[in-house]
């Protein structure tokens, strides 16, 4: 009896005593990240048969428990990670908005400087001044589009760096859970034995992994886990772990993609295959922020400076030359895939052709084994080339494609229209004299003219330019109010006649007389002119080119128009209203990425609240726990004590 009362003793002394030593390690952790709290089991110890029942032999300890709550700790990680991942897009998405937003480093007030200039050259055409002007606002709006550029490229290379680094972390964190992953294992001998504290450091180091990328845990044998990412490539598998890898793009050596490590081999993923974390929301704020912006500039460049120049060449300089190209306009950015077979022979350009239909997306050209397909990256939108060999280049979103050549199977481009134009956009004239502020055609009527008919000044369109058209000898109309007819047009070109109601008939070269009726539009070799009013038998007007004319604005009237001219997005936006546009995107998208992320803040601090009261130390409790442990200890104690006095006792009887 009295050695069944010193077993009992010993064994709650030495359950206390390891409740005292749970307990302090609960306390000593409290400031761990990652420690769950731990609680001693205890169980009762098998009692013996005495005839007259079961005596008790005292308790044990079945189990030092972890207070782990797998679905908490996956909230805990999910939240984690959209809030990584938001924190991340706002921090890039936050420099844009303040670059584009600035009222003096913005876009917009170099605009209204240049066109200032232009309007100012208009209303002076002959004066030195207003020329020179119009130079130095223009190489002011160039610099400050190269400016632009050149900041968003920045922040660009800076999203590449971050990339990189944070795949060599996410590498780190994988084969750290994979070597914890093979501890845990060993030291797993049944579920009721546990290495909690590996456990915790493991826990801790996914939820630091959910940081820079979303994961999914699933449980493996002997407590291990596998991890995955993307849309399902494993990372971590028992005790094995998979990289990734910050390579270069296949089409773009200056850009970093994420690719996944198979062997020797790395796969590119796509930049949408990977979500959740600081990798995640900088993949998802470079494809979905910096390149719409980047793409939308050079689109403001590229209508700018393609308008401008097909406008000034429909001009006269001080020279009496027909004017050139104003701006520089680089040709869109193409690049071929390094995996395009050797024996391909494909031949690709491209070039801008109408600035209204551009969008601000890029695009890949693939051949299928049968054709040439174009995608639009925004939506998918497909263009097969047909038909194929090409006669003349086939255009896409104001973009002309021309391919020739042959291409294996799979063979890949990637085609940049916008996205490098307001980097490379410069201006060509450095000669203010070679400014063409006047018309080519001038308008007149002798006086001799009895009439109240009126011939306009007249315009010119880019069939001027062509061959044959360019007028060298006036053009004299005669009216015969017998035919109610004008004669006089030149013999080799056709007619085309325009009414007020807004039909048109084309009267072919050679035409002796065009019928005549008040208000017609007559449009013959690029040169377009109406009369207006009656004209008497016999009056004459002539259409002669414009010599000597200095003090001629027509063309930069037509130049300064272009300002509030709504020529982009389908012929809906001036380019101050398509700016305008971008910069309201990027402050929308900050001020709900900025929103979201709060939010998703918010709900990490709950869901790690929550956790918390499950699984986190309260010093409180663990002080209580002590005073209980303790007493007990004391306890148990006394019982050893008495069973000791108990067996002197019968000691000293034999004596």
């Amino acid at each position: 009896m009295t050695s069944n009362l010193l077993s009992i003793g010993k064994s709650g002394l030495l359950a206390a005593q390891v409740g005292l030593s749970t307990t302090g390690h609960n306390i000593t952790n409290v400031n761990v990240a990652g420690y769950n709290r731990q609680t001693v089991e205890q169980q009762t110890s098998n009692a013996n048969f005495a005839g007259y029942g079961y005596v008790g032999t005292g308790t044990e300890v079945s189990q030092i428990k972890r207070q782990y709550d797998s679905f908490m700790s996956t909230q805990v990680n999910a939240a984690q990670s959209t809030t990584s991942s938001l924190n991340a897009y706002y921090t890039q998405i936050s420099q844009i908005d303040n670059l584009l937003a600035d009222s003096t480093a913005g876009l917009s007030p170099s605009l209204q400087d240049f066109f200032k200039g232009v309007q100012d050259f208009s209303s002076n055409p002959s004066l030195v001044s207003s020329r020179q002007a119009l130079l130095s606002s223009a190489s002011s709006l160039t610099a400050r589009f190269q400016s632009l550029s050149g900041r968003l490229s920045e922040i660009g290379a800076g999203v590449d760096s971050q990339i990189t680094s944070n795949v060599a972390v996410i590498n780190t964190y994988a084969k750290q859970i994979a070597e914890l992953n093979v501890s845990i294992s060993q030291l797993t001998v049944d579920p009721q034995t546990q290495p909690n504290d590996l456990l915790d450091q493991r826990d801790q180091l996914v939820n630091e992994l959910n940081k820079y990328v979303k994961t999914t845990a699933q449980p493996g044998s002997n407590n291990t886990i596998t991890l995955s990412i993307g849309s399902g490539q494993p990372l971590v598998v028992a005790n094995r772990s998979f990289e990734l890898a910050a390579t270069p793009s296949l089409t773009d050596p200056n850009r970093v993609e994420v690719g996944y490590v198979t062997g020797k081999n790395v796969t590119i993923l796509p930049e949408n295959a990977l979500t959740g974390g600081s990798l995640g929301g900088l993949l998802e704020f470079r494809s979905g922020t910096l390149d719409r912006v980047q793409n939308s500039l050079g689109k403001v460049a590229a209508a700018l400076a393609t308008t401008f120049n097909e406008q000034h060449k429909l001009g006269q300089d001080l020279n009496g030359d027909m004017g050139g190209d104003f701006f520089k306009i680089p040709d869109p950015q193409i690049g071929a895939s390094r995996l395009n077979s050797a024996s391909s022979t494909t031949v690709l350009s491209a070039k801008i052709s109408d600035p209204s239909a551009l969008t601000a997306s890029d695009y890949s050209l693939k051949y299928d084994g049968n054709n040439y397909v174009v995608t639009r990256q925004t939506d998918g939108a497909r263009t097969v080339i047909n038909p194929y060999p090409q006669t003349t280049p086939q255009t896409i979103d104001g973009v002309d494609f021309s391919i020739s050549g042959t291409a294996a199977e799979g063979d890949n481009y990637v085609i940049k229209p916008t996205a490098n134009v307001a980097a490379g956009l410069g201006v060509l004239i450095n000669d203010r004299n070679k400014l063409a502020a006047a018309s080519p055609i001038t308008t007149g009527a002798p006086v001799s003219n009895t009439g109240s008919g009126k011939l306009s000044a007249g315009t010119i369109d880019k069939t001027y330019l062509e061959a044959g058209n360019t007028l060298t000898t006036p053009v004299t109309l005669s009216y015969d109010k017998a035919s109610n007819a004008l004669s006089g047009f030149p013999a080799d070109k056709a007619v085309t006649v325009k009414g007020l109601d807004g039909n048109s008939t084309t009267y072919p070269a050679g035409t002796a007389s065009i019928p005549y009726k008040e208000g017609d539009n007559f449009s013959f070799g690029g040169i377009n002119v109406a009369m207006t009013g009656v004209p008497a038998n016999g009056d004459k007007y002539t259409i002669a080119p414009n010599t000597g004319g200095v003090g001629d604005n027509r063309n930069a009237a037509a130049l300064a128009a272009l300002q509030t001219t709504n020529i982009l997005d389908g012929g809906k936006a001036t380019f101050q209203g398509s700016y305008a546009e971008t910069v309201s995107f990027v402050g929308n998208k900050t001020r709900e990425v900025q929103v979201s992320g709060l939010a998703s803040q918010a709900l990490l601090e709950q869901t790690t609240s929550q956790q918390q009261a499950v699984s986190g130390v309260n010093l409180d409790e663990e002080a209580a726990n002590l005073l209980r442990y303790q007493q007990a200890y004391q306890a148990c104690g006394k019982v050893m004590q008495i069973a000791s006095t108990l067996f002197d006792v019968v000691i000293g009887l034999g004596r």
